[in-house]
């Protein structure tokens, strides 16, 4: 099934918003609605801190992928960060999450990222195995965070 993906824009921001909600209920992650779209806002205005695409077929949005940037001294430069990538469950199995990664990949490489990062549930083994067969490594690493 072939997709195509466009930066988000301003005017995105409510169907985006509702995608980004079936997202936080689906893998129950908080949803807070007011600073999500404050952080959705800024980084379609500060596209140095990342990018976020909207995944679409015969356009209209059947997903969203975000990633964000930084800077390691451990990957020898830029690194990014999946930080989300959503696909509505009517359009799951259909190869669309291979192809998305091919695109973002190829989006990094673009922008002279060294390495590309992501977490996954421990109990989501259908998107363990994905990212394993697309050759990603698992780090064995504990992933850790404060809020500041």
């Amino acid at each position: 099934m072939a997709v195509s993906y466009r930066l988000a824009e301003p005017a995105d921001l409510d169907r985006l918003l509702l995608l980004i909600q079936a997202f936080c209920a689906e893998d129950q992650h908080p949803f807070e609605a007011e600073a999500v779209r404050q952080a959705v806002i800024d980084l379609m205005a500060m596209p140095h801190y990342g990018r976020i695409w909207l995944i679409e077929l015969e356009n209209r949005a059947i997903g969203y992928a975000v990633i964000t940037l930084g800077y390691s001294l451990e990957y020898h430069g830029v690194d990014a960060f999946v930080d989300e990538i959503f696909v509505l469950a009517a359009h799951r199995g259909q190869g669309i999450g291979t192809q998305t990664f091919a695109f973002l990949e190829d989006e990094c490489r673009k922008l002279g990222v060294k390495a590309l990062h992501l977490e996954v549930m421990p109990e989501n083994a259908r998107a363990y195995a994905l990212y394993r067969a697309l050759g990603y490594e698992d780090l064995h690493r504990i992933a850790m965070n404060k809020w500041l």
